[in-house]
């Protein structure tokens, strides 16, 4: 196992894509604390895992709260000794077009895509640095490289969420913090179904339309799974890629290739 005696945090892991990376890290050995919005959705994964036999804890956190991450960072450690890989997975998403989003969606969608991570990068590095390294790794988007229709907030906050983890990359690696982010395209989850229906909406097509269109631009001809991703960031947490940092990484079927 390639994470034995490891200790995972993933934020917004109640479901979809984080919860599907809590148990890939927890199948390679690591002990992992769950953290979401919906402190129930957070038990209930945290008790699904634990029914498999693996060690999970749980905590109701908004990431946009810097005193509750600073609590719940503080509990892990006293539990379990201490944090060796951060995965800032929470996040959300409008779509909506650019002249029409208000001042307010547009900081919503920044403090929880861009400072939520940037607050729990800060207290869990702090945390890493005092005790020789670890690893963060960031959830942007092939939005985040180039704009999906109709998301400018979206897109905006996961550039800058690239731009951050290079930024990291840069300034922790003297702390042996290795700092690279995942960027996944099309993936089979509640958000793409929301996108699927709003893109229909503002273009006046039918549902399915915008997925189609979509799926047909990748080259391996199906879009992501919650797998597909999970696969990837238990090899940036481990030890498989301990030469790389500063990294942003497709998961997309090969639809973006920069």
């Amino acid at each position: 196992m390639r994470l034995k005696d490891k200790v995972a945090l993933v934020t917004g892991s109640g479901r979809g894509i984080g919860f599907a990376i809590a148990r890939h890290l927890a199948k390679e050995g690591a002990r992992v604390a769950l953290c979401d919005i919906d402190g129930e959705l957070a038990a209930k994964a945290a008790d699904a895992l634990r029914q498999e036999g693996f060690e999970a804890l749980s905590y109701k956190v908004d990431v946009t709260d810097t005193p509750a991450i600073e609590a719940m960072v503080e509990d892990i450690v006293a539990q379990w000794g201490g944090i060796d890989i951060l995965v800032n997975n929470a996040g959300v998403i409008l779509v909506k077009k650019v002249l029409d989003i208000t001042d307010e969606e547009w900081d919503w969608v920044f403090r929880v895509n861009a400072r939520g991570t940037f607050a729990c990068s800060r207290i869990v590095g702090r945390h890493m640095a005092s005790r020789g390294g670890g690893v963060i790794i960031n959830a942007s988007s092939n939005s985040g490289k180039t704009p999906g229709r109709f998301q400018a907030a979206y897109a905006a906050s996961k550039f800058a969420v690239v731009g951050l983890t290079q930024a990291l990359a840069m300034e922790l690696g003297p702390y042996n913090i290795r700092v690279n982010a995942y960027c996944p395209g099309i993936v089979e989850t509640d958000m793409w179904d929301y996108i699927d229906e709003r893109l229909a909406e503002l273009t006046n097509t039918p549902v399915g339309q915008a997925r189609r269109e979509t799926v047909s631009q990748i080259p391996l001809g199906r879009a992501a799974n919650e797998e597909d991703v999970a696969k990837v960031v238990v090899f940036l947490a481990s030890d498989d890629s301990a030469y790389m940092t500063g990294q942003s990484l497709n998961i997309c079927g090969g639809r973006r290739m920069h």
